[in-house]
């Protein structure tokens, strides 16, 4: 027994303990008890006014809405209702809304609210009220996380408005491909936890220099097709091609382009920032993604450009920047000086550009142009409180936020358990958020084959929940890292969330077949939700041609039996239901396995060989 609990038996004597405990507690009492907690959410609600009764969605609930965009966020809802399992809600106009109802409000007279709070009042009819839009929009993610907990809804009242603008995830398909159902679903995740901004390291396809389009790229319509769901869930995708370094996905095939050290050796990342034809190659790319992206953001990267060297083995960057600033000008000026013509380009396209910290070292006599937002992820000598104090809109994109693919993983449990905050940057915690735009967590594939996207997805799940409760409220909601994941148990995944574990066939023995290929082999699933194809021989496993992140993303690379490994990633496949059978997947390329004209299985990208469908028979 607790040592408080003695002093109360020593004060008052066991039987008046006794009476005291077994003593009924009055029904009103426990009521206005309960309701005087908060309804669980994630992000938490910051404050919550109880009052008696309830708000019960049924069979009878309409969603009332007047304006345009009352209707949008209603029609959203609507479909996120019936995804959700609870039925065809039918969407009328206007009016006050009768017992039952949920009545949508954008009222712009309501300032208090900002651009993304709300106002939501549950009673006899739900309300949910927004100064914008997007606060509206917010409010509908707060109601269906409740309603995936019960049809009853405590009466009461909150008003919940987002401590910081920028709330979101940095993915890099840049060079290997994730796939399109794992984006949307992690952008229904991200809008269901209040997340509003996903970055994307991303290759499109490009009709302007076919030369570049090596594997993993998306196609424009692909691409489209994620804004769109972006643009419904109130997530802005802004797109990154990272340059002047990391440049090989676009220049490997363009030696003309490539930094040149004075040893004459080509670097394949590098772009010559000297060279106005890298400015206008780089800027072209510019322009065919704005035939994608519509985000008024525009990420370049620029981090990591010297990477394993220095500027002294580049004696044509000194040269650039004297010519250009003057006898007193650094190597480091070129760098800038290219960061800063990227920047003006994309002010001219209604753009704002956005850099990674870890290239502002302070060697430079040229200022990053002003407005260009840092990301901060590294400690290095310019600091973020001199980076806030020269002007610049600065992120926390903190490197103890990352999940690289077989290697670093964020330690969640321990950033919950120190409070953290957007102001605890890598070397340096911040006593105002002042200047602080927001956070972000970073997902990078530096092994490529070191996790699958099911195994990524699981790894995410904790770390965006506990981002969207850092970036929105109370870093700390909970007086346990086990009750805040809890919560997250509880609001369960968004309505649309796909289950990409799912295989569709049973363990056992199948034939293979297909036109020109047939052969036979078991199915096994994998813990993380793909398949083993075991033959007699061995498991199939794409192997060979150039390794890129440790990952065969050749064309054409051969898919061949070898001895089976339950930790090898290269041996899980997704088996993709398709008309008529199904297509086999391999769970780190990316490509599906088809017949190759020499009778090899191999594989390619959907678009440039069509996928084989193959006809399971089972033995």
């Amino acid at each position: 027994m607790a040592e408080r609990g003695k002093r109360r038996f020593r004060l008052v004597g066991f039987a008046a303990v006794f009476a005291l405990l077994m003593a009924p507690v009055a029904p009103a009492v426990a009521a206005q008890q309960e309701q005087a907690v908060p309804p669980v959410t994630v992000p938490a609600l910051s404050n919550w006014t109880p009052q008696s009764g309830s708000y019960d969605f049924g069979a009878d609930t309409r969603l009332v809405a007047g304006s345009a965009s009352e209707h949008r966020v209603a029609d959203t809802l609507a479909d996120d209702l019936k995804a959700a399992g609870h039925g065809t809600v039918p969407v009328v106009r206007g009016g006050a809304g009768r017992p039952g109802d949920i009545v949508i409000e954008v009222r712009p007279t309501q300032g208090s609210l900002g651009a993304e709070g709300y106002e939501l009042q549950s009673g006899q009819r739900l309300s949910v009220t927004g100064a914008t839009e997007t606060g509206a929009f917010y409010g509908t993610r707060t109601l269906l996380q409740l309603l995936a907990q019960s049809d009853h809804i405590p009466a009461g009242h909150t008003v919940d408005v987002p401590r910081y603008k920028e709330r979101g995830v940095g993915v890099c398909a840049c060079y290997i491909h994730v796939s399109l159902p794992w984006l949307e679903n992690l952008v229904r995740e991200m809008a269901y936890h209040k997340l509003n901004q996903l970055l994307l390291e991303i290759k499109v396809k490009s009709d302007a220099h076919p030369e570049a389009n090596t594997w993993g790229y998306y196609t424009k319509d692909e691409l489209r097709g994620l804004v769109a769901l972006g643009d419904k869930y109130h997530v802005e995708i802004i797109p990154e091609i990272n340059s002047p370094g990391h440049m090989d996905p676009w220049i490997e095939s363009r030696p003309d382009l490539q930094l040149t050290d004075s040893d004459g050796n080509k670097q394949p990342a590098r772009l010559d920032v000297t060279q106005q034809a890298a400015f206008d190659y780089y800027t072209s790319l510019m322009d065919e993604y704005a035939q994608v992206f519509t985000a008024p953001s525009w990420h370049m990267g620029a981090d990591e450009y010297m990477l394993g060297s220095d500027y002294s083995k580049y004696p044509q960057m000194l040269r650039y920047a004297q010519e250009k600033y003057g006898a007193n000008a650094t190597p480091q000026d070129a760098y800038i000086d290219f960061i800063n013509r990227v920047q003006a380009y994309a002010a001219s396209k209604g753009k704002q550009l956005r850099i990674w910290n870890d290239g502002l070292t302070g060697a430079n006599t040229v200022p990053v142009a002003a407005g260009t937002t840092v990301e901060h992820w590294l400690n290095v000598q310019t600091k973020p409180s001199r980076l806030i104090a020269q002007g610049y809109p600065l992120m926390n994109a903190a490197y103890s936020l990352y999940l690289v693919r077989g290697g670093f993983h964020s330690d969640t449990e321990s950033l919950y358990d120190q409070s953290w905050d957007p102001r605890s940057f890598e070397g340096e915690k911040l006593t105002s958020r002042t200047g602080i735009t927001g956070a972000k967590i970073s997902l990078w594939p530096d092994n490529g084959r070191g996790e699958t996207e099911n195994e990524v997805a699981a790894d995410t799940e904790p770390a965006l929940r506990h981002l969207a409760q850092a970036t929105w409220g109370d870093p700390h909601p909970d007086a346990t890292y086990a009750q805040f994941t809890a919560r997250g148990t509880a609001v369960g995944h968004a309505p649309g969330w796909r289950d990409l574990t799912r295989v569709p066939v049973a363990d056992g023995t199948y034939t293979f077949g297909t036109a020109g290929a047939s052969f036979d082999a078991t199915v096994q699933r994998t813990p993380d939700g793909y398949a083993t194809v075991r033959t007699a021989d061995g498991c199939l496993e794409i192997q060979g041609g150039k390794l890129t992140l440790n990952v065969p993303l050749h064309p054409g690379v051969a898919a061949t039996p070898q001895p089976c490994d339950t930790t090898n990633t290269m041996q899980r496949w997704e088996l993709a239901p398709a008309p008529g059978g199904y297509r086999l997947v391999n769970a780190i390329t990316q490509m599906a396995l088809s017949v190759a004209a020499d009778g090899r299985l191999a594989q390619y990208p959907p678009d440039q060989h069509r996928p084989a469908t193959w006809h399971l028979t089972a033995h």
